[in-house]
């Protein structure tokens, strides 16, 4: 809010003149009466007590309006800071971040946490500030013109003070615990509505009805005590605000009745105390919802707080890393931090070539992928080293670090708008020729080409619209478009038909020229032809070499993957035939 805080003074300046403007209005009004009354304080006509509150009107009008422009412009600049700042936050943070969040709980603290702060700027923070203001200057007039009756309704003020602060504590506590059950509930939302195919796949709608509907008993459990407890502190506020304006406008009464005030003094005393009384039932209020507020608060500020692995306001001094040399790595062994008791590589060792084309295959669960999770500094190693062009790679700044890769991964994801803008996020800013000639070397320009809006074709949610191939066929344009010194391939025709993969194939052919390549693979045909391929088992590399000398080993476990992936497909053949 910082940068605003000239429009929140000024909000706030009118903010209090206003109020104080409105104070005065229970005191003329008073005077008035005395005036038809003939016992006025001051020599002033009910024609200038008019003018006067004419005056106060206009004045009243233009502060309000002040304060609500002010206050609107601080709430909406700073609350869509925070927003920015707050994604910031979320998507440079490194990736065991995402591994250990939902998306559904990231989701709602940038929307509803958020909004809450919103509302307590744009509302409830200028409305706290007024009925403070109004309580000061209300008891001030009164003490001024009823000293009696003033000390009485001062009297109340440390009890309901101090209830405030311990009914606070509380509510913050359960506001805090309410919003993370309705973050639960989003989550799970967003979940089965992302994967819709397979709970229809399964007939699983009811029990995701009934998983669903336990998180919001939840949340409706948790809301129902956040109610009672605010209502427990209305209820005291009530009975102790109503039964001492009761008291007091006895006591008024009496004085009238006495002759040591007038009815005047005692009309504005009536209307200084229901607005004093309103005050204090609107701290309350006011007072729940910031406390309330602050529960989200701390949520917001546990990410805002949390050290990201990016700083892009630095990257425009961090030194560009062009990547040229093998790859190296040395004696590498690593356990997942979710994980401790599992290591999942163990002392690996491997070198890839400059401009190769590598694989590696093994058995799921043996490592390919947390080789290459290690590599993208997806997570940093924890014992060894890996080295490109005899350089350790925790040397390199990790953003410019990353622009040298491409991936086209099994499960292609896709944004939901047109094809145009997901091929252009490998290089955003290119310009149509440069994407058509992306679409093109990646057989994709075909098909664009027979849809009725072309590149401007909608994909749909994660490209719903376009089938598997397509979608394969649009991620390597992508990967072309980036033009990466290192290309990682993870099983990217695995799911596709013969037709598709035929196509994606020779794209892929196209996108790994000239580049260092890593393949993921389990169907080992697609990789005969690749410079080496690595064996991974249990964390280790068991063997190495090209499709040729590994076959040549009669007891190698290459030789028996293949076999059994070459004999099925020979049964499959056979099949089809007859």
């Amino acid at each position: 809010m910082k940068p605003y805080r000239w429009y929140f003074f000024i909000g706030m300046f009118c903010l209090a003149l206003s109020s104080v403007f409105f104070m005065l209005f229970p005191a003329v009004a008073g005077e008035m009466a005395n005036a038809a009354a003939g016992k006025s304080k001051y020599p002033f006509t009910l024609g200038e007590y008019g003018v006067f509150f004419l005056i106060l009107l206009i004045l009243q009008s233009l502060l309000s309006y002040g304060r609500s422009v002010a206050m609107a412009f601080v709430s909406e600049k700073g609350v869509a800071q925070v927003r920015k700042d707050l994604y910031k936050s979320m998507i440079t943070q490194p990736y065991s971040f995402f591994e250990s969040n939902k998306v559904g709980e990231l989701s709602s603290r940038i929307t509803g946490d958020v909004e809450q702060l919103q509302t307590v700027f744009s509302v409830t923070l200028a409305e706290f500030l007024r009925q403070i203001i109004t309580l000061i200057v209300g008891v001030a007039i009164l003490a001024y013109v009823t000293p009696k009756l003033s000390l009485i309704m001062l009297a109340t003020f440390p009890v309901i003070v101090i209830s405030a602060i311990f009914f606070g504590k509380y509510i913050r506590k359960l506001s805090k615990q309410r919003q993370v059950e309705v973050a639960s509930s989003n989550s799970m939302a967003e979940e089965s509505l992302y994967a819709f195919h397979v709970v229809k796949a399964f007939t699983n709608e009811l029990f995701e009805i009934k998983r669903y509907n336990g998180i919001l008993d939840r949340v409706v459990d948790v809301s129902i005590k956040f109610a009672k407890i605010k209502g427990l502190f209305f209820v005291f506020l009530i009975t102790v605000l109503f039964g001492g304006i009761f008291f007091i406008l006895w006591q008024g009464a009496m004085l009238v009745q006495s002759g040591q005030m007038t009815i005047g003094d005692l009309f504005s005393f009536i209307i200084y105390t229901g607005i004093i009384g309103g005050a204090i039932a609107s701290l309350g209020t006011f007072y729940t919802q910031l406390a309330g507020a602050l529960g989200a608060t701390d949520r917001i500020l546990e990410i805002m707080d949390s050290e990201p692995e990016i700083h892009p306001d630095k990257q425009a001094e961090a030194e560009s890393a062009w990547l040229k040399g093998d790859i190296v790595f040395e004696n590498v062994s690593f356990t997942y931090p979710s994980r401790p008791d599992v290591e999942v590589l163990k002392d690996i060792s491997l070198r890839i070539g400059q401009g190769q084309k590598i694989a590696l295959v093994g058995s799921s669960g043996a490592g390919k992928s947390t080789i290459v999770s290690l590599l993208m500094r997806f997570h940093e190693v924890g014992n060894g080293a890996i080295k490109i062009g005899g350089a350790d790679v925790r040397g390199y700044d990790i953003f410019q670090y990353r622009k040298n890769f491409a991936t086209v991964p099994q499960d292609v994801i896709l944004f939901g708008g047109t094809i145009r803008e997901n091929i252009a996020y490998g290089q955003p800013g290119a310009d149509d020729a440069a994407i058509l000639e992306a679409a093109r070397k990646a057989n994709a320009l075909e098909f664009i080409n027979k849809l009725n809006d072309g590149l401007d074709t909608i994909v749909g949610d994660r490209g719903i619209r376009l089938s598997g191939g397509q979608k394969q066929r649009i991620a390597i344009a992508r990967a072309i478009l980036k033009d990466p010194g290192i290309l990682i391939l993870d099983e990217a025709t695995s799911s596709l038909d013969a037709e598709s993969e035929s196509l994606v194939q020779e794209a892929l052919n196209t996108l790994m020229e000239g580049r260092t390549s890593i393949i993921i693979a389990h169907r080992l045909a697609t990789i005969v032809d690749v410079d080496c391929i690595f064996v991974i088992n249990d964390g280790k590399v068991i063997e190495s070499g090209t499709h040729a000398e590994l076959m040549s080993n009669q007891n190698g476990w290459y030789r028996y993957l293949a076999g059994m992936q070459f004999s099925q497909s020979k049964l499959s053949l056979q099949l089809s035939e007859n």
